[in-house]
């Protein structure tokens, strides 16, 4: 299992060829979700994923996804750019907008907090379920096995 320690320090993070330097404001604890993000995250609703590649400019999905209790959860197979780029940078960007009604959205950014094989195929059946109404995901990979990637919440803000 991959996983941060909750004590670890971006201050001076080399991205590509540019070296940055995050504040204390971005380094602060997690945020418990909004009831409105999490109805946006139960509901049939699709998010955007955005990344950082190795050069530092953006990488964005669309994906499903998922919550326990606060924290995010975004599946995805192990060799996906989104799951590289967050092994390098846990920086990550979700833009979670209801079906019906693509204005209303809430932004969030985060830290992926661990990343795992362990649950990742049966936890993509159950996204099936959700989005496809079938309990069987068919696109089942053994050479490529699906990781969970979990996410927790830095800042909020809801449209």
């Amino acid at each position: 299992m991959f996983r941060w320690s909750s004590g670890w320090n971006l201050k001076d993070r080399k991205v590509g060829n540019n070296k940055m330097t995050l504040s204390l404001r971005q380094e602060c604890l997690a945020m418990k979700l909004s009831e409105k993000a999490k109805n946006l995250i139960d509901g049939k609703n699709f998010a955007s994923v955005a990344t950082l590649m190795p050069d530092g400019s953006p990488q964005v999905a669309p994906v499903w996804i998922d919550r326990e209790g606060d924290t995010i959860v975004l599946n995805a197979t192990r060799s996906r750019q989104r799951t590289l780029n967050l092994k390098r940078d846990p920086r990550v960007a979700i833009c979670i907008y209801e079906q019906s009604n693509p204005y209303s959205n809430v932004l969030i950014r985060g830290t992926a907090v661990g990343i795992t094989e362990e649950g990742g195929e049966e936890h993509i059946d159950k996204m099936n379920m959700k989005y496809n109404g079938s309990p069987k995901y068919r696109y089942h990979n053994p050479n490529d096995p699906r990781v969970l990637i979990r996410v927790e919440a830095k800042r909020i803000h809801e449209m």
